[in-house]
């Protein structure tokens, strides 16, 4: 049954032009009708534009005494929603006096109301009981999976001809594919429509509802009262992601992870935007396939780049059609950047950021005059081999923790400073595998530097090796071979491997297990300068019991900062 009906905001019939706004909407869900009232109050003044009256929570609830009570109080455009328990709500009573409420409500001038697909050949039985100055929302939610674009586009198709004025879709994202499918949905909707995905790797759709035109989205009074899995609160939405700013041209850019929800990359990056006054939004993204995710955005051009970070950097740089040459160097990309043809550039900005800050502190301890050389930050196209002096790296052993993309990092920029890099990870395999790498690059860099007359594009600094005759390639080759070692893991927590640098570049500490450190303290105490990747929490368990150690405890707040800061000059040029 079709009901129509036009409007061009919330007090009025549903208009499906394309300059409509996304609405915000919160829910009421307190569980007395006292409580319900006053929450009603604070909705109001939340800044949102509608406000979702959840009846079902009420546990005091009678109709004939309640209802025009409750929609009275509510100064601002409303939704009644009484969701039965079979939908994900707390109804459990008869049916027939649930759907009778929904058709008073509409007949006591409920601006909007929320009706579950299922029950809507019943609820409209007799179709002159509900006013057209009514809203019906048809609504279907599935809390197991997101179903096919195909079974998405045909629900919504069967809901509007079974007299949706606005169709919602809810489902569960069990991958953040599942995410873009439903923007897919939105992006291609023939009328209005609230898409949502539930659960942290869907959260993208509620966070850029208006970006794809979505009819409203919902956000929560506060982080604690989320009515839904995954939704946001109000004022992140507004004021972090903008939410009220973006449209339909909004360039999008996010931040690649697993875990990701501790990144305090969307406040830097999206506090740069509004700064410059930048039409883009940068938002999370917890991936478990990158290859998947970046297939499924092929055909949202609008998506122009991403920051990477743990278990992805080595896929990305895989994934990507061109290189950044330092950040082919290390074997890892943390910054994606899309090209014209749609295809994604790799860089790595994490180096020189981490170098310079664990410069800084080593020089810093030594009494050094003047700044580090690297403490300036610049992609590898822009890489210098150093402002006059050498480093303070020179001629120190560091000892990286960790042979993934942000260890590989950590380990070229030391080699590349003239420090020897000592690698260590549970998987030994995967340290020798880093060290080799390294004393290969090593190797060629110093042949090439002895036939070109040392060059100013040597990668690795070869000035501490040995001295070898200039007229020998191999020679030189073979002294510079030295830059890198492994050791086993039981050797680093042991303590058997001493060095003038402990870098940790694994998860470990990381929030919620910030009590865990990647080696016991008396380890940690051992290394003069300590560094730790890790900025959630910033004083990590590692760098406390090296700092009560007597260590220079270097946090990574300062190598992510140096590493945002040129990921959005890539971003946005």
């Amino acid at each position: 049954m079709m009901r129509t009906s036009a409007a061009a905001s919330p007090d009025a019939a549903p208009a499906e032009a394309a300059s409509e706004p996304s609405y915000i909407c919160t829910s009421v869900t307190a569980t007395t009708v006292d409580a319900f009232l006053a929450e009603i109050q604070e909705a109001a003044a939340s800044g949102v534009d509608i406000i979702e009256l959840r009846l079902d929570f009420l546990t005091d609830f009678d109709p004939e005494k309640h209802l025009q009570l409750i929609m009275s109080s509510c100064p601002l455009p409303y939704i009644v929603t009484y969701r039965p328990v079979w939908e994900g709500g707390k109804y459990d009573g008869p049916e027939p006096e649930r759907l009778a409420v929904l058709k008073m409500a509409a007949l006591m001038g409920a601006p909007y109301i929320d009706v579950e697909f299922k029950a809507s050949p019943y609820f409209f039985a007799d179709r002159h009981e509900v006013p057209l100055s009514t809203r019906v929302i048809l609504s279907y939610h599935d809390f197991q999976q997101t179903p096919s674009a195909a079974t998405l586009s045909q629900l919504a198709a069967a809901m509007r001809a079974g007299g949706a004025d606005i169709v919602k879709l809810a489902a569960m994202a069990n991958d953040v594919g599942d995410a873009v499918r439903m923007l897919d949905l939105l992006r291609k909707k023939d009328g209005p429509m609230i898409a949502l995905s539930m659960g942290e790797k869907g959260q993208i759709v509620r966070l850029l509802a208006a970006k794809y035109g979505g009819y409203l989205t919902f956000a929560a009074m506060s982080p604690e009262r989320a009515s839904a899995p995954g939704q946001p609160d109000i004022g992140k939405l507004v004021e972090l992601y903008g939410y009220r700013r973006q449209g339909s041209r909004t360039k999008l850019y996010g931040i690649i992870g697993n875990p990701v929800s501790h990144s305090k990359s969307p406040l830097i990056h999206n506090t740069a935007f509004q700064h410059i006054g930048y039409d883009g939004v940068y938002v999370p993204l917890l991936v478990d396939d990158l290859g998947r995710l970046l297939g499924a955005l092929q055909e949202h051009p609008d998506w122009a780049g991403f920051s990477v970070t743990i278990p992805h950097k080595e896929a990305a740089l895989r994934l990507s059609s061109s290189v950044d040459p330092v950040a082919a160097q290390i074997g890892a990309v943390n910054t994606l950047v899309r090209q014209p043809d749609g295809s994604y550039r790799g860089y790595n900005t994490d180096w020189l950021a981490a170098i310079g800050a664990i410069e800084r502190a080593v020089a810093a301890r030594e009494g050094a005059a003047g700044a580090a050389s690297s403490s300036s930050v610049g992609s590898g196209e822009q890489q210098q081999q150093g402002e006059a002096g050498v480093s303070p790296l020179c001629g120190k052993t560091v000892v990286v923790i960790g042979a993934g993309g942000a260890g590989r990092a950590l380990a070229f920029g030391a080699a590349t400073k003239g420090a020897r890099v000592i690698i260590a990870n549970r998987n030994r395999e995967r340290a020798d595998q880093l060290a080799a790498a390294l004393n290969a690059a090593a190797a060629a860099a110093a042949a090439s530097s002895s036939t070109s007359s040392g060059s100013s594009e040597t990668p690795i600094d070869t000035a501490s090796a040995p001295s070898s005759s200039s007229s020998s390639a191999p020679a030189a080759a073979a002294a510079a071979a030295a830059v890198a070692a492994s050791c086993s893991w039981e050797e680093l927590v042991s303590g058997r491997v001493v060095g003038d640098v402990l870098a940790n570049s694994t998860s470990v500490g990381m929030a919620p297990r910030q009590e865990e450190s990647p080696v016991p303290a008396e380890v940690a105490a051992q290394f003069p300068v300590v560094f730790d990747a890790v900025y959630t929490p910033l004083h990590t368990r590692l760098l406390r019991d090296a700092a009560a150690g007597g260590a220079t405890p270097v946090d990574g707040l300062q190598m992510f900062v140096g590493q945002a800061l040129e990921q959005f000059r890539l971003f946005t040029g």
